[in-house]
């Protein structure tokens, strides 16, 4: 499966692969170099969040000369703000400066793609963590396989292939990867999920990386139908939204279209609370003396004439 996933995977060249060090990470960057001598490029970033950080640098930096792959290693400083979640923060600041390297280390070659390691067990992962949290649509989406980031075009070609196969196409191969230590700390949920839940959920449904990934699409799917309502609806109510137009349409599709404002105009999410009561307020709007005041994501939306607006906190 995996050889199926690196054949049919064609990204514009060169390519920029993410290598954190792991073994997920260390077989997707070798395939790549296999397939396309000379057009792959490493990009490692150094959290600096655990001891191991060093190893994964050095894994890194040893692999890229041994395999004739140009590597620039970038170091961050991944610590969460308070009330933040940890993985958050290091993906975004991974990401930042991933796309940061490939834009100053290598201006000539013009990179427009990086790939990334997530696999399927990785994807299952994403997927239960979400429902446990309640999550619609977008969560329960997990991971897309492309998607666009800071002007390049991203790849997770690995998203149907489990990560035993690709520890063992690289013993196959002699190949060593580092071991993140804190993937047997169970005090983190994912965890959990992966030494706990995946092989019980391998012994009930051997299928279920493929059906759980085909859920994953069907809701995908949906969800860009329903942000593509939310489009129109936008265009039709204005941005920002009109109070008038946006009580003539009904309450989910108000709702869907308040989501999308948030996301795509202010970068903020509210929670399901929060839009419950936004929602409820719109409602009560009816002449132009009802105020709107509510805390949502990042900031608040108020009403501002006859139209809402978002204040950023």
């Amino acid at each position: 499966m995996f050889d199926q996933a690196i054949a049919s995977f064609r990204p514009g060249l060169p390519l920029a692969v993410a290598l954190s060090g792991g073994a997920d990470s260390t077989a997707l960057l070798l395939a790549c170099a296999l397939k396309w001598p000379g057009q792959v490029r490493a990009v490692h970033v150094h959290h600096g969040l655990q001891r191991a950080a060093d190893d994964f640098e050095r894994h890194a930096v040893d692999l890229c000369a041994r395999i004739g792959v140009p590597l620039v290693v970038r170091r961050i400083d991944a610590r969460h703000a308070p009330g933040e979640s940890p993985e958050d923060a290091a993906r975004r600041g991974r990401y930042a400066a991933i796309a940061d390297a490939v834009r100053t280390h290598w201006p000539d070659d013009a990179i427009g793609d990086v790939a990334v390691a997530q696999h399927a067990d990785d994807q299952v992962e994403t997927l239960l963590l979400a429902l446990s949290r309640g999550a619609g649509l977008p969560g329960l989406s997990a991971m897309p396989a492309h998607w666009k980031r800071d002007g390049l075009n991203w790849h997770r070609p690995l998203l149907r292939v489990p990560g035993a196969q690709l520890r063992e196409w690289l013993i196959a191969r002699g190949v060593t990867w580092i071991e993140d230590p804190s993937n047997a700390d169970e005090k983190f949920t994912r965890n959990r999920i992966r030494a706990q839940l995946l092989p019980a959920l391998e012994n009930t449904f051997p299928q279920f990386r493929e059906t759980f990934a085909r859920s994953a699409r069907h809701a995908a799917q949906a969800q860009e139908l329903l942000t593509e309502l939310a489009a129109q609806d936008l265009e039709r109510t204005g941005n920002p939204p009109v109070i008038h137009e946006l009580r003539a349409l009904s309450a989910n599709r108000q709702g869907n279209l308040l989501r999308h404002w948030l996301r795509t105009s202010h970068g903020t999410a509210p929670s399901a609370a929060q839009m419950g009561e936004l929602l409820a307020q719109v409602a009560n709007c009816a002449t132009r003396g009802n105020d709107i005041r509510i805390k949502v994501g990042l900031g608040r939306v108020t009403r501002a004439g006859a139209q809402l607006q978002f204040e950023r906190d």
